[in-house]
């Protein structure tokens, strides 16, 4: 049985010669939670109405090397254990909800002085 791409362990289905086989034996038994993060970590960030709203309000500058450097930062969250995260560069900061994937709000650098954050359990300066 497969849902939203993760399969179920345990499940048997037949390969093309015939011979039945478990999707753990052909997930090289990955243990589910690995089977999430190795999904998760494929689809990329997303980012809320908000964010955007917020991006395009305070004028963050948002590129590709921006991209990668804000996934490469969650992902180093996410194997820490973090589940919100404040990511700080020199473009702002961006908080993120690291189990969602998805970034809630953003502040520009300027925007950055004098604020106070919660609801936060990690930081990551990039």
């Amino acid at each position: 049985m497969e849902i939203n791409r993760v399969h179920r362990l345990g499940d048997e289905q037949t390969n093309a010669v015939g011979q039945n086989q478990t999707v753990a034996a052909n997930q090289g038994q990955l243990s589910f939670q690995e089977l999430l993060q190795q999904q998760a970590g494929k689809e990329g960030l997303n980012f809320s109405k908000h964010a955007v709203k917020r991006m395009n309000e305070r004028g963050v500058a948002f590129d590709s090397q921006l991209m990668n450097n804000l996934e490469h930062a969650v992902e180093g969250a996410r194997k820490k254990g973090a589940r919100d995260v404040a990511v700080i560069g020199a473009q702002g900061v961006f908080i993120v909800n690291v189990p969602n994937n998805t970034v809630v709000t953003t502040m520009s650098q300027s925007d950055m002085r004098e604020r106070v954050f919660t609801n936060i359990d990690s930081a990551v300066l990039m």
